[in-house]
């Protein structure tokens, strides 16, 4: 039996790895790195269980695989099996919270737009304050120049504000001069009535 667990691993680790040639691509061809990723960990698991063999297993657990042969080949097969897969379990779990598949992508579409590039790309030059200032200095500007517009913005704000409210004193002004002049018209009219009914009560 244990012969067959072992044929059966080997079968097994010889069809993954004809799986793995087959996919294999021509030189100069260029591998996205979500697939490079899940190949690697295929590889590892592939290696990992290569070198966790029926044989060493049984080397480790020599006294029950001499009692029970048939069940420490299940138990082995077992193992395998979960440790497999919550391996898979956890590489996945990484790749969702850290949205690496996402993030991967982006590099690969980084690194096509940068085949038509044909400038050189930047080097740092050794020197922390020259690096710094020339990455951070083209940031610092444009923000520079961002604010400059939202102040300026700002400031015909406030002018067309200052001038509505000139304009609305102004109004006022005005306003308060029409009203003393009905004032006075009315006290002349007045003093006119009461010269007149004055008047009128004389007697003759």
């Amino acid at each position: 039996m244990a012969e067959a667990g072992s044929a059966h691993l080997a079968a097994d680790e010889e069809k993954r790895s004809e799986g793995s040639s087959s996919e294999s691509v021509s030189p100069g061809t260029t591998i996205s790195r979500v697939k490079l990723l899940d190949t690697t960990v295929d590889t590892f698991l592939q290696k990992l269980v290569t070198a966790g063999s029926y044989q060493r297993f049984t080397d480790c657990y020599k006294c029950f695989y001499q009692l029970q042969p048939e069940m420490t080949q299940r138990i082995y097969d077992r193992f395998i099996t979960h440790l497999e897969a919550s391996i898979r379990e956890e590489i996945s779990e990484i790749k969702k919270e850290g949205n690496l598949e996402a993030v991967l992508n982006s590099l690969d579409k980084i690194v096509e737009e940068g085949k038509d590039c044909t400038e050189p790309a930047w080097r740092p030059s050794g020197i922390p304050e020259k690096d710094l200032c020339s990455t951070m200095a083209p940031y610092f500007l444009q923000q520079r120049d961002t604010l400059r517009c939202h102040v300026q913005k700002q400031e015909a704000k406030n002018r067309e504000l200052a001038d509505a409210i000139l304009a609305g004193r102004r109004q006022l002004e005005e306003m308060q001069l029409q009203v003393q002049a009905r004032q006075q018209a009315w006290q002349a009219l007045y003093g006119e009535q009461r010269e007149l009914l004055a008047f009128l009560r004389e007697p003759e």
